[in-house]
């Protein structure tokens, strides 16, 4: 079993922000494998199923972004899953937008919801699958992640979130080495 956890923060108002990518790679997974996200568990919006055979545990946490660390370890936890079965996914401002970057461990690049779960679970050897969007030319970075995707942002980043999905698919049947190697090109 995985989990694949996808970050971001809930409320209508957060939906189609850029800091919610992770949460829109989720949603995708769901919808490309019929997997119905209407649980509350570990303070998360969940919904259990299977990617080709391999059963799945999808995580929204609910906690707001800056806190996701707990619901991250609540289902880890639960699930007594040693860390290569956790792949979290989340938007990074270090990416150009329309790039997506593997990795099976590093800091949390100033990434605060990756900061905490790497402090809830006393690691950096956690798999992340990292969505590029862009640094901002001008202005507070943290606004600019609370704000939507621009109708040219989203052309680019419909075929992205489709591509994760792809990456994210290969990872778990394939193993993460493999789609690191298939997927980690350029940018």
């Amino acid at each position: 079993m995985f989990i694949i956890t996808g970050l971001g923060n809930p409320g209508h108002e957060y939906e189609n922000t850029r800091h919610n990518a992770g949460f829109m790679v989720v949603d995708e997974l769901a919808k490309k494998y019929g997997i119905l996200m209407t649980k509350r568990k570990f303070k998360s919006l969940v919904g259990e199923g299977e990617i080709l055979g391999v059963k799945v545990l999808l995580q929204k946490p609910q906690t707001y972004m800056n806190l996701s660390g707990t619901a991250v370890q609540e289902a880890v936890s639960f699930y007594k899953l040693p860390l290569s079965r956790l792949v979290v996914v989340y938007d990074d401002l270090d990416l150009p937008l329309g790039k997506i970057r593997l990795r099976l461990k590093g800091s949390a690049g100033g990434h605060r919801g990756m900061g905490s779960i790497i402090s809830c679970l006393g690691s950096e050897e956690i798999p992340r699958l990292k969505i590029g969007i862009g640094r901002p030319a001008f202005g507070d970075v943290k606004d600019y992640v609370l704000q939507p995707f621009t109708g040219a942002e989203r052309e680019i980043l419909e075929p992205t979130l489709k591509l994760a999905v792809e990456a994210i698919t290969v990872a778990l049947t394939e193993g993460f080495n493999k789609a690191m190697t298939d997927f980690n090109r350029g940018g």
